[in-house]
C-alpha cells in the first residue's frame, strides 16, 4: 500500500466518522421538529353561512376560528376539534348539520395550525388549556367536543379535568404520545435517536412527553365518550380506542368502522348518523354537569 493511498483511506475513514457523528447528533433534532412543527395548512375558504370569524385567547396564543350560531333555540354547544396538520375548515361539512338541530359549533385552528399562533403542536398539553379558555365564552348548557386524530386526544384530557364537558366524541384517538410517536416513527431511528428526539422535543415544546395521554385522562372521565376508529388504521392502530375505552369510568361506546384507514372513519354518512343519534340523546336526557 502506498502512502498516498494510505492518507486517502484515513482520510476516507475520518469523513465517514465526520458523517456519522453529525447523523447522530442531527437525526433526533430532525425528528423532534417532525414531531413538533406539523404541516401548517393555510385556511382557505371563507365561514359557512351563519358562521363568523372570530379569535380566541389561548394560553400565550391567538387562535383564529368560526362561531355558527344555532338555528332556533340553541340547545348546546358543539366544539369541533381537528386533527394534526389540519385546520377548522374540516368542520365546514357538518356545520349546517348541527346549527339547524340547534347547536352552536365553534371550530378553531389548533396552536401552529391553519392561522393561529404558535410554532409547537404539543398534542394536547397545552391544547387542552387553550381548549379551556375557549369554553371560558360559551354560555352555560351541556357542551359536546367532537375531535378526530389530534382533536379527539385534546378533547378527551380537557374532559378529564373540566366539569362543564358534557360528553365526547373522539375519532382515532391515541392512547399515549410516547407509544403511537414511536409506531410511526421512521424505521431507521434506533431507539437512542428516538429519546433524545422526545428530549429534544420537551425542551423546545416546554412539556413532557409522558403527559399526553388520553388514556391516563379517560381514568377520570364519568362523562359518556363515543369512540370511533378504522379497524384498518395503520397510522393510529385501533387498538389504541380499545385500551382507551377500557378505562374510562362513565357511559361509553366503541364503533369499529370496517375499511376505514386513518382519517377516514367519520367519511362515511352512516357513521355520522350514528354520532347524530348519541349526541341528540345525549342532551335529550341531560347527562353531565351543566
Amino acid at each position: 500500500m502506498t502512502r498516498r493511498t494510505s492518507l486517502a483511506l484515513i482520510a476516507g475513514a475520518i469523513l465517514l466518522a465526520v458523517a456519522w457523528l453529525a447523523a447522530t447528533w442531527e437525526l433526533p433534532v430532525i425528528a423532534a421538529g417532525g414531531l413538533l412543527h406539523p404541516i401548517r395548512r393555510p385556511v382557505a375558504q371563507l365561514p359557512p353561512a351563519g358562521c363568523r370569524d372570530v379569535a380566541f385567547t389561548g394560553v400565550d396564543v391567538t387562535l383564529r376560528g368560526w362561531r355558527c350560531r344555532a338555528v332556533g333555540e340553541r340547545k348546546a354547544t358543539l366544539v369541533f376539534l381537528h386533527g394534526v396538520a389540519d385546520n377548522r375548515t374540516s368542520a365546514a361539512g357538518m356545520v349546517p348539520r348541527y346549527v339547524n338541530l340547534g347547536f352552536e359549533v365553534i371550530a378553531y385552528d389548533s396552536r401552529a395550525h391553519g392561522g393561529s399562533g404558535g410554532d409547537a403542536c404539543t398534542y394536547g398539553y397545552w391544547e387542552k388549556q387553550d381548549l379551556n379558555k375557549v369554553l371560558d365564552t360559551v354560555p352555560a348548557g351541556p357542551i359536546v367536543l367532537l375531535g378526530g386524530s389530534l382533536g379527539a386526544a385534546v378533547a378527551l384530557q380537557e374532559a378529564a379535568g373540566d366539569t362543564r364537558v358534557t360528553g365526547v366524541v373522539a375519532a382515532e384517538v391515541f392512547a399515549d404520545l410516547r407509544t403511537v410517536a414511536r409506531q410511526r416513527a421512521p424505521f431507521f431511528l434506533s431507539e437512542a435517536t428516538i429519546e433524545r428526539a422526545f428530549a429534544t422535543a420537551e425542551a423546545r415544546g416546554r412539556f413532557r412527553i409522558d403527559d399526553v395521554s388520553p388514556l391516563d385522562a379517560a381514568r377520570r372521565i364519568h362523562v359518556p365518550v363515543l369512540l370511533i376508529h378504522g379497524d384498518q388504521d395503520a397510522d393510529t392502530p385501533p387498538d389504541h380506542s380499545r385500551r382507551v375505552l377500557a378505562a374510562l369510568g362513565g357511559p361509553k361506546r366503541l364503533i369499529l368502522v370496517h375499511g376505514a384507514r386513518h382519517n377516514e372513519s367519520l367519511q362515511r354518512e352512516a357513521v355520522w348518523r350514528e354520532i347524530d343519534e348519541w349526541i341528540a340523546a345525549l342532551v335529550r336526557n341531560g347527562v353531565g354537569n351543566n
